[in-house]
C-alpha cells in the first residue's frame, strides 16, 4: 500500500528512518503500545558525565552521535557521513595561528594543546534543521589556546578555516558550499569559558565524522558554527564572512545564536526534536545558556543580528 506524505509535514519534523525502526523494535519488545506510550519512562541509554551548563539530560547514545552527522565535506546525507569519513587521516595534523597576534606560528596539534587539561562537558548540540543531541564533549577551553599566541588590541574577531582535502573529502568535489569551510567568532565569544576546542567525545578520541582531530563547539549557537577539522586560526580586525553567510545570507547570519523567536525562512525554530525521541520540545533561548552568555548581546537586536 502506498502511503502519501501530507504536504504540510515539514522535512525537519520527520524522524530518521533508522531511529524510527530501532525505537519501534524497543517499544514492541517492551510491550508498549498506543495509550501507554506518552507516559512511559525510557531507560538511560548512555553514561552520565560531569555536567557543565544547565542541561541535566542523559547524553544521546554514542551510536547516534557518531552516526548522524552534518558534514557536507563528506556528504549531504547525514547517515552516509560515517562511512565516507572512515578512512580520513587525522595524523599528523598541524594548525597555523596568525593575524593580529604577537606570536604567530604553525604548530603540531599536540604542541598546540600541550599542558592544557582536557575537560568533560556535556552540551546541547542544536542544529538549524530543528533537531538536537546532548553530546559529552572532551576538549580544552578555546581561550587557553588563544592566549598562548598573545592576540593584540586589533584582534576583534577570530576566524577558523577547515581543511581542504577533496581527495579524502568527496563532498568537496562539488560546489555545495564555497570551500574550504570558514567560521568566525567575536573575540569575547571566543574567549568565553563555555567555548571549547574539542578533540573527543564520550571520553574517547573524536571520530572523523564528528570533526576530528580538532573542532569548535560553541554551545549557545547553532551547530553550523562548530567548524570541524580546523587547520588555521586567524585573529582579525574585521568581522569574517562565514561560509553559510556566503552561501545563503538571507538564511544564515554571523551570530547564529539559538533563538526560538527567529525562524529559518523555511521552517520554525520554536521547537526541536532530540534525536531518538518522538515528541518535539520548546527551543530554549541561547540553547539554555542564557544566564551565562546573554550579557554579551545586551542592547543588540537579536532578530536583525541573527
Amino acid at each position: 500500500m502506498l502511503i502519501r506524505r501530507p504536504d504540510d509535514i515539514r522535512p525537519d519534523e520527520i524522524t530518521p528512518e533508522k531511529l524510527f525502526w530501532s525505537r519501534r523494535e524497543f517499544l514492541v519488545a517492551a510491550g508498549v503500545s498506543g495509550a501507554g506510550l506518552a507516559a512511559m519512562s525510557l531507560p538511560d541509554l548512555g553514561p552520565r558525565f560531569r555536567r557543565s551548563g544547565p542541561d541535566p539530560d542523559t547524553p544521546t547514545p554514542y551510536d547516534t552521535v557518531t552516526g548522524y552527522n552534518n558534514y557536507y565535506e563528506f556528504s549531504t546525507d547525514k547517515e552516509e557521513v560515517r562511512t565516507l569519513a572512515a578512512g580520513f587521516h587525522t595524523k599528523p595534523w598541524t594548525v597555523r595561528v596568525e593575524g593580529e597576534c604577537a606570536k604567530p606560528a604553525t604548530v603540531d596539534l599536540d604542541v598546540l594543546l600541550k599542558g592544557l587539561t582536557v575537560e568533560d562537558r556535556t552540551y546541547r548540540h542544536r542544529c538549524v534543521e530543528a533537531w538536537s543531541m546532548v553530546v559529552p564533549w572532551n576538549g580544552v577551553p578555546l581561550a587557553e589556546v588563544l592566549k598562548r599566541f598573545e592576540p593584540t588590541s586589533k584582534a576583534k574577531y577570530v576566524e577558523f578555516t577547515t581543511v581542504l582535502d577533496p581527495k579524502d573529502m568527496p563532498g568537496q568535489n562539488y560546489p555545495i558550499l564555497p570551500w574550504p569551510y570558514l567560521e568566525g567568532l567575536r573575540m569575547d565569544e571566543a574567549m568565553h569559558p563555555l567555548t571549547l576546542l574539542v578533540t573527543g567525545i564520550y571520553g574517547k578520541p573524536a571520530p572523523p565524522q564528528n570533526g576530528a582531530p580538532l573542532r569548535l563547539v560553541v554551545p549557545w549557537k547553532y551547530g553550523f558554527k562548530g567548524a570541524k577539522s580546523i587547520v588555521r586560526i586567524r585573529f582579525v580586525e574585521q568581522q569574517p564572512v562565514n561560509t553559510w553567510q556566503r552561501a545563503a545570507s538571507n538564511e544564515y547570519g554571523f551570530y547564529a545564536n539559538v533563538n526560538p523567536t527567529v525562524d529559518h525562512p523555511r521552517w520554525s525554530q520554536a521547537r526541536e526534536r532530540r534525536l531518538g525521541e518522538f515528541f518535539r520540545r520548546p527551543t530554549l533561548m541561547f540553547n539554555g545558556y542564557a544566564d551565562q552568555v546573554a550579557s554579551m548581546y545586551a542592547g543588540m537586536d537579536l532578530r536583525a543580528n541573527f
